[in-house]
């Protein structure tokens, strides 16, 4: 099947997303930093089956093909990204529907879950965390400079953004993540997590830099019934390097 590409206005922004499958069972794809349904999911837009789900890759405001506005990171930016990510498939017409989120995204789906739980069906999240230690603000610090990230990263929000934009933005994240640790406990959404109802599975990668276990442990620990399973040689995005596994565990978990 095609896979389509659009805008559509929501809360005042234009964003954009690209859907593809026909199934009935609906499914959400929230991007990491800087991330878009293009740079972030393409084995997931190519592969997952389409004729049980219907895919939908979302931009959030500021990032990919949303931009205007430029992304700014208030202090409730991920709340704002989940009511962005509902209210968009909600414009789409989709009465239920089950969220994949990664990094950043995991943490907009968390929040999305917890917040609009008749809406949700099911969770599945990975690289996501709920809290910000001082050891993830010495990580992040680490690659506030996108000039070091490995070429391959780079290479395609470079292409993307455009060098200045793409380093500003980074820098920008860096600051408004790290804000999160001065919170009591480090706190972004831990108060969120019991209030979870949907099936939930929470996937990690054992060689994750940027995401240390302790984070995908406390989500799991704190959402009853949820599911955890380690990929021992995954890494932060061991979506797109370990694909195939990946969509069939995701694919059984949703079905």
């Amino acid at each position: 099947t095609m896979t389509t590409s659009a805008k559509i206005q929501v809360n005042g922004v234009h964003l954009h997303y690209q859907q593809t499958g026909e199934g009935n069972h609906a499914v959400l794809l929230l991007p990491g930093m800087l991330g878009s349904g293009q740079t972030d999911f393409g084995p997931q837009l190519k592969s997952m089956n389409k004729q049980l789900f219907t895919i939908v890759a979302w931009d959030p405001r500021g990032y990919g093909q949303s931009i205007p506005p430029p992304r700014d990171f208030p202090p409730d930016f991920f709340e704002r990204d989940a009511k962005d990510a509902v209210d968009l498939m909600q414009a789409l017409k989709f009465k239920k529907f089950s969220l994949l989120g990664w990094s950043d995204g995991g943490i907009t789906a968390l929040i999305a879950a917890a917040k609009y739980p008749a809406l949700i069906h099911k969770l599945v999240v990975w690289g996501a965390n709920a809290s910000v230690t001082q050891e993830d603000v010495r990580i992040y610090n680490g690659i506030r400079d996108v000039s070091k990230w490995s070429e391959k990263v780079r290479k395609p929000l470079e292409e993307m953004y455009g060098h200045k934009y793409f380093a500003k933005t980074c820098e920008a994240w860096v600051d408004g993540i790290c804000r999160f640790a001065e919170k009591s406990g480090g706190n972004i959404c831990q108060e969120l997590l019991p209030l979870i109802k949907c099936p939930t599975f929470i996937i990690h990668g054992g060689k994750d830099p940027l995401v240390p276990r302790a984070h995908a442990e406390y989500i799991h620990e704190n959402i009853k019934g949820s599911r955890f399973l380690l990929m021992p040689e995954g890494k932060h995005n061991l979506h797109l390097r370990f694909a195939e596994e990946f969509n069939r565990q995701v694919e059984d978990f949703l079905g």
